[in-house]
Formats: C-alpha cells, sequence, structure tokens
C-alpha cells in the first residue's frame, strides 16, 4: 500500500505551538531525496533510493516524477537511473551570483582582527598591483597607514606577494616587465629570480609574509582566497608594527589568517564539485579617483574597526 503524504492544513499550523509548525511533510520528503545525491553517488534506481531514505518505493517514485516535471532530477540516458538536473546547476549559479565576496569576507576579517590585535586587510590583483577593498583597523593606537581603493605593489606586499604566487608564470613575466620591481625599503624583493622562489615558498606554507619591504617598521602576513571554480580570487591578512608582529608570532597569526582565508574560502564555494556559473556583480567604490577590476565582483567599504557594527 502506497505511503501517505500528508500536510499540515496553514490554518492549524499557525496555531500550532510547537516548534514544528509550518513544516510540510511532502516538502521535507522532496528535499530528503534531492540531498541524497552526492559526488559520491550521482545517480539512483527507484527502489535503491527508497532503500536509502526508508520509504516506500511507490512514494519515492511519486515524488522522482514530479522532481522530474520541474526539471530539479532527470533520468541518465544511459543507465536509465536518476540523477540531479540541470535546473539544479541554474540554482546554483543564482546564488553564486547572489555571493558578494566584500559581503562574506567582512566577519571573518573581523574576527581575525578580534583575534589577532592587528589590521586586516583584503585585496585584489589588478595589473600589478593588490587594491585594498576592505580594511578593518584595530582598537591599539598603532596602526597601518593604508587605505581602501588604493593600490600597492605586488612584490612588496604581503596580499600582493599571495596573489602573484597564484599567477601563471607567464602572468607574473608581464607584470613584472611592465611594472618593474621596485625598492621601497632595503628588504624589497627587486631581483625575478628571489621573486620566484619567494611566490614558490608562499605556495608551499600557504601564506606570505610582508617583512618591512614595503613599509619600514611594517610586518604583514596574508593568505589566498579561493573560490567555488577552484580560482584564487582575492587575499586576506593582517599586519602591524614589528614590535608587535615579532618574528616569534609570525607562526601564531599565519595560522588564524590561513584559518580565515579558508573559512571564506569555503563560504564561496571551495571545494564543491560541478561548473558553477561565473558571478557577475557590480562594484560599488567610495573612491572617485579609481575604479575597480570588474572582474573582482567585489564592494569596496570606508575602513572600519573590528566590533563596529556593520550597516547597510
Amino acid at each position: 500500500m502506497a505511503e501517505a503524504v500528508s500536510a499540515v492544513p496553514v490554518s492549524e499550523a499557525q496555531s500550532a505551538p510547537s516548534s514544528g509548525r509550518y513544516r510540510i511533510q511532502a516538502i521535507e520528503r522532496a528535499v530528503s531525496i534531492l540531498n541524497a545525491f552526492s559526488a559520491e553517488h550521482p545517480e539512483y534506481g527507484v527502489t535503491e533510493l527508497a532503500d536509502e531514505l526508508g520509504l516506500h518505493k511507490s512514494t519515492v517514485h511519486r515524488f522522482l516524477v514530479n522532481l522530474e516535471a520541474a526539471g530539479l532530477v532527470e533520468r541518465s540516458p544511459r543507465t536509465g537511473r536518476f540523477r540531479l538536473g540541470l535546473r539544479i546547476l541554474e540554482l546554483g549559479g543564482l546564488v553564486m551570483q547572489r555571493l558578494s565576496l566584500w559581503d562574506e569576507a567582512l566577519p571573518f576579517l573581523e574576527s581575525l582582527v578580534r583575534d589577532t590585535g592587528e589590521t586586516g586587510h583584503l585585496a585584489v590583483l589588478d595589473g600589478g598591483e593588490a587594491i585594498y577593498i576592505e580594511k578593518v583597523e584595530t582598537n591599539r593606537a598603532l596602526r597601518i597607514p593604508s587605505a581602501v581603493g588604493r593600490g600597492y605593489p605586488a612584490h612588496a606586499t604581503n596580499l600582493g606577494k599571495v596573489l602573484l604566487a597564484h599567477c601563471s608564470g607567464e602572468e607574473v613575466a608581464e607584470i613584472v616587465g611592465a611594472r618593474g620591481l621596485d625598492r621601497y625599503t632595503p628588504q624589497t624583493i627587486t631581483d625575478i629570480d628571489s621573486l620566484h622562489e619567494e611566490l614558490g615558498r608562499i605556495r608551499d606554507q600557504g601564506y606570505a609574509v610582508d617583512d618591512e619591504e614595503y613599509d619600514e617598521g611594517l610586518r604583514c602576513i596574508g593568505a589566498p582566497i579561493v573560490d567555488h571554480r577552484g580560482e584564487v580570487v582575492a587575499a586576506m591578512g593582517v599586519g602591524g608594527p614589528v614590535t608587535r608582529v615579532t618574528p616569534e608570532r609570525v607562526s601564531e597569526l599565519s595560522d588564524l589568517v590561513i584559518a580565515a582565508a579558508e573559512g571564506l574560502s569555503r563560504r564561496l564555494g571551495a571545494g564543491s564539485s560541478g561548473p558553477y556559473s561565473t558571478a557577475s556583480l557590480k562594484i560599488r567604490t567610495n573612491t572617485e579617483d579609481r575604479v575597480l577590476p570588474a572582474s573582482a565582483g567585489l564592494r569596496a567599504r570606508p575602513a572600519r574597526s573590528a566590533g563596529q557594527q556593520q550597516t547597510t
């Protein structure tokens, strides 16, 4: 006998005191069917799926027929088994288009600043420069003299080196050929071979250190942000005076920076299987003299202090 599918009437659901009000069994079962599909188990036969979910075969078949009509599942022409449909892909693409790196990054950056007590930055690469698109300041008196919307030389900054480290050799050569390797302090890397060695070290260890290479007296640490395509789209990090960000603290701070960057990357879909449509988001910037790269899909905002309430 087919298993009954029930729904709670709206009038009853609205008056129900339990935490389960408004829940509709049919929708929950449809969702459980969709959630059963995974990279490890991309296809199911009706009987197999019914056994997996503990539902009657006729119930599962009825749901699959309706989900197929909506494009949420489809039958494989080769096996005849059910798999997720293209409509799922379209919906996933809409989610990715909705995601703004700035919106997703800010909570991670604020948390990182609270944990480290140092100023945090988020940057993207544009024309050989690390463009700072967000800054969260520490409440301490000594702070980094940086500005949102401004570009900094990639080869001399922690976030810039992170972004260069995940460019191709041809891209690095093109950037260096066009911009050169200017010296800003005695610690600045000005030799292409030394730069390539540094970029390889960054890829191996997962983070970069600006050891007084752009501003004397400042030491900064950064790590890459990876999106749903597995591409590095930005870099996040913290920095402060060398009296606070000592060599002994680099290991501790790098762990915190990497953890924050990995958390943001997961939020952006890093590690997810399957293709998604590329986000195409407009950029809003409060700077009049600089237009941020449209490929970044980001929105720059004024710097804020850790713990400052986000406003829209």
